[in-house]
């Protein structure tokens, strides 16, 4: 009998138990007590500043710029220490636009401006300015005809031109009351601010060189 009870127990011990549902507790005021709140309550994101959501959409088609002109890179120039630095911005800012992409679609905003309604055109109906920094359309076309030193020379004063534009974005979002208090922004602003400067001092040396050696 007794042998019985025992596969009884461990057969009732064996089957596969519910799982519990989270117990999810909200902090309240200090001196007051937390509650306790129903199961099945998910954590909610509070809503983003305005100005966040518009840093991270204009930031995407800022970086989008950047691997633009980093992908001419291989077919224009054989400057080796370019190529590099190439390189690593393109890794760097294509990681990123997938992280901003990733930080606006979990806070349910649109990926870009033109997404959001932002008109194309201004009331006056000339083209909506680009993003600080950002290359004109005549710019462009003059980096992709351009090849070896002259390449070289229009991408590094480009791309300079391009990251004191994302310095001046950054300076925009924490000159903004309320914004930047989302640590995940908070962080990736500063990276940007600090990354940029420092490919800033690079970019120069680089275009200080090629003018001695002339």
């Amino acid at each position: 009998m007794a042998v019985i009870l025992i596969v009884i127990l461990l057969a009732v011990e064996a089957q596969p138990q519910e799982p519990q549902p989270a117990t999810v507790v909200q902090p309240s005021a200090p001196g007051q007590p937390t509650r306790t709140l129903p199961p099945g309550t998910r954590p909610t994101l509070p809503p983003p500043a305005a100005a966040d959501v518009q840093f991270m959409q204009g930031m995407i088609m800022h970086h989008a710029q950047a691997v633009e002109m980093t992908a001419l890179i291989p077919s224009h120039t054989e400057n080796r220490r370019l190529r590099l630095l190439g390189a690593r911005i393109s890794s760097s800012q294509a990681d990123e636009i997938k992280m901003m992409k990733r930080w606006l679609a979990v806070r349910g905003q649109p990926i870009s401006m033109a997404m959001a309604g932002m008109p194309a055109m201004d009331k006056s109906g000339h083209a909506m300015p680009l993003m600080p920094g950002m290359l004109t359309a005549e710019q462009m076309e003059a980096l992709r005809k351009s090849k070896g030193a002259e390449f070289d020379h229009l991408f590094l004063t480009g791309m300079i031109q391009h990251h004191q534009g994302a310095l001046t974005m950054v300076k925009g979002l924490f000159d903004s009351q309320g914004s930047a208090q989302d640590a995940e922004i908070f962080d990736f602003a500063t990276d940007v601010d600090t990354g940029q400067q420092a490919e800033i001092t690079i970019m120069q040396s680089m275009l200080d060189k090629r003018e001695k050696e002339k």
